[in-house]
Order: structure tokens, then C-alpha cells, then sequence
């Protein structure tokens, strides 16, 4: 259970509170604001607070001429300009804010991405919970063949057996002798900031994670895809379902050809004879989300990677800018796996 009664109560009392504002609010985070999504064994993810909604790329790209002056075929030339020269600014203006419960090792590689404000729940003030990321048995695997830093065949059902065995003895065992340590009953008691170094990297903690747009895109796109760890992958999947149906991903190829990464390197292998673009809604699936726009180009065999990476800039600028602009226009209208367009 990875919420307490108390924790339940508060997101309860949270989500009723409503209060009347002049900011503008999106209806989609307004719905899962507060709402903890389960992910692993006890851990969570919830969005506590965001900024901005769906106009609010469009807003930044203009705001030195002020709303309602520019028009339409303006507003997409200045987001072409925007992509071409990577200014991504604009898409920075909107943020949000995820309390996240995660195992410690997870959050040593979340860490990584150093383009978040993060503030975490401090072992040296509190004691920590007795909650351990404990994996199930098809998530028990050997070490790659092939890969050095990822995880190959799951191991056979004795043996997982003894891992998981291990992980429960070793957890339960540096726990009690952490309680040991800062116990003052009957001894002074070891400072917390102390006796923290003997608890396993698979024990919980807990952070408060503020994350811009444009970084947050390209953390979904590192750690959703299906080559990250498994136990970091989860929690992208879970913000991926989050920001279902509001973040919108460029990809570089006309899908569904030339998924995943160095697609024009891709397309020169193939000889192919067009390159495109895809405007994409996010989900956790890598650039499998509900196509909102696309377009082509033709190309020759004179082209290396280079140049069509020259000449797709153009085209991939336009696409994002028509789907930012559909978008914001709410003329898009989610079906499953499909969108419907209302020219």
C-alpha cells in the first residue's frame, strides 16, 4: 500500500478544496491534480501543482507583440522560426510539479537529469520507512549478453527464488540494525545522518520534482523507452499517462517508419526517397502516441545525413507548429489509439 490513511485523507481534503482564480488552468491536470498513481510495490507518483495550459506556448512565442494582435499564419511562422533556430524557451513557460515516491536507486539515475528542481525527503531530520522495492519474479534476470548495463534472461525459478529470499533477509536485516543504531532507549543513539548509511539503496524515498516542458520531453523520451531500466521505466510510463492527451512530441520520420533514435540515419540505410515528420501526442509507448500532424519531403540518394537533417528542419518546425496550433484550438479530438481533426 503505497499511501498511509493519513496520506489518503489529506489528497481527499486536497482535491475538494476549490478556490476561484485568474490564472489560467488546464482541464485535464485540474482532473488528476493531487490523485497519487500507484507504480512498483509502494511507490507513487502525483501531480501537486503545474503552470500554464495549452496556449501558453503560443503566449511566450509572441508575447512581444501581445495576444490578439499577431495572426494565424504569423504565429506559425514565428514557432518555425523558434524550432529552426532552437530557441526552445517558449516551451519552457510551461511547468509541473510531481511528488514522487520512488525506490532510492531509482532516484540516483533520475537525478541525473539535472534540468528539474527537486527537493527531497530529508533521512537526516526523519527516519525512514520500513518499505523496500522488492521485484517480482519475471523481473528477477541475469546480466545482459550483449548489453553491459542492462538485464537479460529472468532467471529460473530457483534461483529467483534465492535472489528474492536475499533481498527480503538483507532488507529486513539492515533496517533493524538502523532502528538499533538510533534507538536511545538505553544508549545515547547514533545521529540519523549517521545511521542512514546502513539502509540498501532498494528503500523508499520521497521527493518533490518541478520539471519545465521542454526538459520534461526529454526525460519521456530517455527513460520511457523500452532500453531504460525497467524500475525507472514505470514512473515515465506513469507521467506519460499523466500528460496523456496534452504533451506533443516531434519525431523526425513520417511514422510508423523509422521509430526511436537517429531516424535519418535510419532512412539513409533504407534509400528511402521521402523524409517526413510527426507531430505525436506523448503515451509511454516510444513514438507510438496518436498522430496529430504530418508531412513529407522528397529527397535523392545525393543527400547524406546532414543534409537531410538541414532540409528536415523545415518541414518538422511546420508540423509541430500546425499541431501546437490544433491543439491550442481544441480541434482535436482523441479517439483510442486515433485522433480526429476538425479542419
Amino acid at each position: 500500500m503505497p499511501l498511509s490513511p493519513e496520506q489518503t485523507e489529506e489528497i481527499s481534503a486536497q482535491r475538494e478544496q476549490l478556490a476561484k482564480t485568474r490564472r489560467v488552468v488546464s482541464a485535464g491536470m485540474e482532473e488528476k491534480l493531487y490523485t497519487a498513481f500507484q507504480v512498483l510495490d509502494h511507490g507513487f507518483v502525483r501531480v501537486v501543482d503545474y503552470m500554464g495550459d495549452d496556449s501558453a506556448i503560443c503566449q511566450a512565442a509572441r508575447v512581444s507583440y501581445g495576444k490578439g494582435t499577431k495572426s494565424v499564419q504569423n504565429d506559425e511562422g514565428l514557432i518555425r522560426y523558434l524550432m529552426r533556430h532552437w530557441h526552445s524557451t517558449p516551451f519552457e513557460m510551461c511547468e509541473i510539479k510531481l511528488h514522487v515516491k520512488l525506490p532510492v536507486f531509482v532516484a540516483r539515475q533520475w537525478i541525473r537529469h539535472r534540468t528539474a528542481n527537486v527537493n527531497e525527503y530529508s533521512a537526516r531530520y526523519s527516519i525512514l520507512d520500513r518499505e523496500f522495492y522488492i521485484p517480482s519474479p519475471e523481473h528477477i534476470a541475469a546480466q545482459s549478453v550483449v548489453n553491459n548495463q542492462g538485464r537479460g534472461e529472468t532467471l529460473k525459478d530457483e534461483e529467483a527464488q534465492t535472489v528474492l529470499e536475499l533481498l527480503k533477509a538483507d532488507s529486513a536485516r539492515c533496517y533493524d540494525n538502523y532502528e538499533k543504531m538510533i534507538s536511545q532507549d538505553g544508549q545515547q543513539g547514533l545521529a540519523r545522518e549517521l545511521a542512514r548509511m546502513n539502509l540498501p539503496a532498494n528503500i523508499y524515498t520521497q521527493w518533490y520534482w518541478k520539471v519545465d516542458l521542454h526538459n520534461l520531453l526529454h526525460f519521456l523520451r530517455l527513460r520511457a523507452d523500452p532500453h531504460a531500466q525497467y524500475e525507472i521505466r514505470i514512473y515515465a510510463d506513469e507521467i506519460c499517462n499523466l500528460v496523456k492527451g496534452n504533451a506533443i512530441n516531434i519525431h523526425h520520420s513520417f511514422l510508423p517508419g523509422f521509430k526511436g533514435a537517429k531516424p535519418y540515419h535510419q532512412a539513409i540505410n533504407r534509400g528511402v526517397k521521402i523524409i517526413g515528420a510527426t507531430a505525436h501526442y506523448i503515451t509511454k509507448d516510444l513514438d507510438e502516441g496518436p498522430i496529430i500532424e504530418q508531412e513529407t519531403i522528397r529527397v535523392n540518394h545525393s543527400m547524406g545525413v546532414n543534409k537531410l537533417i538541414e532540409v528536415g528542419k523545415d518541414i518538422e518546425s511546420a508540423v509541430l507548429s500546425k499541431a501546437i496550433k490544433l491543439h491550442c484550438e481544441k480541434r482535436i479530438f482523441l479517439n483510442e489509439s486515433k485522433t480526429v481533426i476538425f479542419e
